[in-house]
């Protein structure tokens, strides 16, 4: 039997599309095998959000090739459709798969034995149809593609360029997916996609309007009526998108976390302005507001990119003292890189890299500070935590409903079973203890981390 390897680099959405292209090979009695282990094919999955995703990819062929050196390696992703002759050149990589393309794999294989590689790529404006995609791996969770592509134009963004226009799958063909995970006995599901909250886009014609044939708060809604126990998070949405009636769903639901991530970019008007980002800071502060008034103890991420161009020392810190006001949780900092066919790489004033990396560093000590307080604030309190498979020193890991990471020692009658923790305090290494209220009163211990 053939074996086939997959590497995911990116986001979830990548996570859920590795895994629905992971069952074409298998319905063509392909084995799927570890990484780490001898395949015949390698499927490496790119990212192309920033240029460190670019030079992780040829990092990864290098990996796969040094581990068997006769697999043939096929590229395919964001990076396979912004820049497919760059990937040719690089040595090892037989078959590169655009956007279009990927999902029809199997069609490409022929070419796998021919002596020159060869790359597979059509306009991203396209790209009209959605493939719909949910992870598989671990028996507590999976990522459920909802939405791809996107019609914002971010100044910084190539997304866009790489994914097309927003689009998703049914509301029928949703619920079916989220029918299908459960059935699996999978407790929690994050739906992802490029931009969450733009979802419902069904019917992309070639001419004319596109038209919206429901909403994210509709389809929350029908979820919420599924009279089933399990999670449901929301990978990531806009903060205009981001409606008073989710927030209020979200507060009342019996599925939907008290967990969000915002992206903010920046807490300068004048740099949003500049980014192309569809809010001011005022509106971000008022999303953010909304859900601590209703979820007091409620997660929130926030994504920050430092150093656009443009950003003065001012502005920066018209940043800085934002998020310091902000009551949330943690932050994913991004140091800016220019981009290719975008926007602000044609912008002056360009930051100089190592004070956008200063920049990014006391960005990163007050991520770890606001996440000391968030976990300092849950001390004493009673949260259900969602346990994992996995095994790691003896120990099994979970996540809190408001996105706090324990451990407790492991038992396999626990994975993927939810019980009540209480949080009792730090321990050492500046962990938390707690302890299970409902069960055995094991330790529990906190990780002072945020993935």
């Amino acid at each position: 039997m053939r074996k086939v390897s997959f590497y995911t680099l990116g986001c979830k959405l990548n996570f859920a599309e590795t895994s629905s292209i992971a069952k074409i090979f298998q319905s063509q009695q392909f084995l799927v095998v570890d990484f780490e282990e001898p395949s015949d094919i390698c499927v490496i999955n790119t990212c192309s959000v920033t240029e460190n995703a670019d030079k992780e990819c040829k990092s990864i062929v290098k990996r796969a090739l040094q581990k068997n050196p006769n697999c043939k390696v096929i590229v395919i992703g964001c990076y396979a459709q912004l820049k497919p002759q760059e990937i040719l050149n690089i040595q090892g990589v037989k078959l590169v798969l655009g956007t279009n393309e990927k999902f029809k794999i199997i069609d490409y294989l022929k070419y796998l034995d021919d002596e020159e590689s060869k790359a597979f790529y059509s306009d991203i404006e396209n790209a009209y149809h959605f493939n719909a995609s949910f992870s598989l791996g671990e028996r507590t969770r999976t990522f459920l593609k909802i939405q791809d592509g996107c019609d914002y134009t971010c100044s910084y963004c190539t997304i866009p360029l790489a994914r097309g226009e927003s689009r998703s799958d049914t509301l029928e063909g949703i619920l079916k997916n989220v029918h299908q995970i459960l059935e699996k006995g999978i407790k929690e599901i994050v739906l992802t996609g490029v931009n969450v909250g733009d979802v419902g886009f069904t019917e992309i014609p070639e001419q004319g309007r596109k038209k919206r044939s429901f909403t994210l708060l509709q389809l929350l809604e029908e979820v919420e009526k599924i009279d089933t126990e399990f999670r449901l998070r929301i990978s990531s949405i806009e903060p205009n998108l981001l409606s008073d009636e989710i927030i209020e769903l979200s507060a009342n639901s019996r599925h939907i976390m008290p967990h969000f991530h915002i992206p903010l970019q920046s807490g300068s008007n004048t740099i949003l302005a500049k980014m192309q980002r569809r809010y001011k800071r005022e509106l971000y502060a008022q999303r953010v507001e909304k859900i601590k008034s209703l979820m007091p103890d409620a997660c929130i991420g926030v994504d920050v990119i430092v150093g656009f161009p443009g950003e003065t020392d001012e502005l920066f810190n018209e940043t800085l003292e934002f998020l310091k006001g902000l009551d949330v949780s943690y932050f994913h900092v991004f140091t800016y890189s220019e981009r290719k066919n975008t926007l602000a790489e044609q912008l002056s004033d360009k930051v100089p890299m190592h004070i956008r990396k200063e920049r990014n560093a006391i960005l990163r000590q007050l991520s770890q500070k606001k996440q000391h307080y968030f976990y300092q604030q849950n001390i004493g309190k009673t949260r259900k935590v969602l346990w994992e498979d996995t095994e790691k020193n003896g120990m099994m890991y979970g996540w809190t409903d408001n996105y706090i990471r324990v451990s407790r020692t492991y038992n396999e009658n626990w994975c993927g079973k939810i019980s009540e923790v209480r949080l009792v305090g730090w321990g050492e290494n500046g962990i938390i203890l707690g302890e299970d209220s409902i069960a055995s009163p094991d330790s529990m211990k906190v990780l002072n981390e945020i993935n």
